[in-house]
């Protein structure tokens, strides 16, 4: 089976900035934001339209949306979570635009969770779906979406039943397809950084075996406990071509939610870290990686720290023209090692210890220098059977 098709959504002015400083400014973020549009990226959220009293990092929203110069082919789009924010929002229609997810219901595994984050209980979040559900129908929709958010498990209330979580989705589900209108879109939110491997692909199996006509998966994983990037190649394994995998990321990997416990401490997936992971699957993603990298040394001057991801540390593979000189100094900082972007001016010429100029190519293969140095050593068949795979 060939790979589904995969679509990232920029947060790092939404997710990520909702839990940095509110000093942060207008002009920062406009910054960021056109370096971010510049990468290939498709699609932006830029912020929340949300109560400055409980989020005053979304209190310059409205600025940053009339000063947008939005790039051709971005989709730029915001939170909303409630009427008045969805009203708010169309006020900026263009530049902003739907977030392209079909009209949906809604439940979390965790009361608690739902009521620090937005004030409503699980009761409440059920008691929603009818109007939602006939909102829809009257505006005439063709195609819904369900959700289950704190699916993987919950900082209060621990692990979560992932057999609970497929019968709520199916009950959404068959109220859908009551009202004429099919769900073909499954959100699956883990707020609190519980995703793993195993639990992902084992969740994903399960609702395509129960709900086959999802073919739209989108998923919000966060990262409290570095799984999230796994949990996500994971996701892109348990399906196939047939379907649609939409990934949340941040560029750096920064974000959080603080009525999750644990602040800054989770973050999502780190965007250049998901792109670099789904160009070496072979799947194209159209990011300038190399314009990415450059976006999250930005937000990280912005920031005055270091973020969380790895490709912007170490850059990507370097491959042909791009492959690091024999003789590179010694490299030991951050600082050094951005020499893969920056080139030999952050390095120091003078730490090279090896004796000898290092050849380049070497003038031998492994097993050539190997024999003129131990005219004994004869390569040995490998034995198909003891190495299955292997060729004689």
């Amino acid at each position: 089976m060939m790979a589904p098709r995969v679509h990232i959504t920029e947060e790092c002015l939404r997710e990520g900035m909702q839990i940095e400083s509110a000093q942060i400014t207008v002009e920062q973020k406009l910054e960021l934001l056109d370096a971010l549009s510049r990468t290939g990226l498709r699609h932006i959220v830029v912020g929340a339209f949300v109560s400055p009293r409980f989020t005053p990092q979304m209190a310059d929203i409205d600025e940053l949306v009339r000063r947008l110069v939005p790039v051709p082919g971005v989709r730029y789009s915001a939170l909303t979570l409630n009427e008045r924010g969805r009203e708010r929002a169309r006020a900026w229609m263009p530049p902003l635009s739907e977030t392209g997810e079909p009209p949906s219901t809604l439940v979390h595994l965790c009361d608690t969770f739902v009521r620090r984050n937005v004030n409503v209980s699980r009761a409440q979040e059920v008691a929603a779906w009818p109007d939602t559900i006939a909102s829809a129908a009257s505006a005439g929709a063709q195609r819904a979406g369900i959700g289950v958010g704190a699916v993987f498990g919950s900082n209060f209330s621990g692990l979560a039943d992932l057999d609970e979580a497929l019968e709520l989705l199916d009950l959404q589900r068959q109220l859908w397809a009551g009202a004429g209108i099919p769900p073909d879109t499954v959100w699956l939110g883990d707020p609190m950084g519980w995703c793993t491997p195993r639990r992902t692909r084992e969740l994903i199996t399960l609702v395509r075996g129960r709900l086959p006509e999802i073919r739209h998966f989108y998923l919000h994983l966060h990262d409290s406990r570095g799984l999230a990037l796994a949990s996500s190649y994971a996701a892109i394994e348990a399906l196939d071509e047939r379907c649609e995998l939409y990934l949340d990321t941040t560029a750096g990997g920064i974000g959080g939610c603080p009525y999750c416990g644990n602040g800054r401490a989770t973050g999502l997936a780190p965007t250049e870290d998901l792109v670099n992971l789904l160009e070496e699957m072979g799947i194209p993603t159209g990011v300038d990686l190399e314009r990415l990298i450059e976006a999250v040394w930005l937000l990280e001057r912005i920031l005055g720290r270091a973020t969380n991801g790895h490709v912007s540390k170490a850059g990507p593979p370097p491959r042909g023209k791009r492959r690091y000189d024999p003789n590179l100094p010694v490299i030991e900082t951050l600082a050094e090692a951005r020499h893969f972007n920056l080139g030999a001016a952050v390095t120091d010429p003078g730490r090279r210890p090896w004796r000898a100029p290092i050849p380049d190519p070497p003038s031998e293969t492994a097993l050539s220098e190997a024999r003129r140095l131990n005219p004994a050593i004869e390569p040995r068949r490998l034995n198909p059977a003891a190495h299955p795979g292997a060729q004689s």
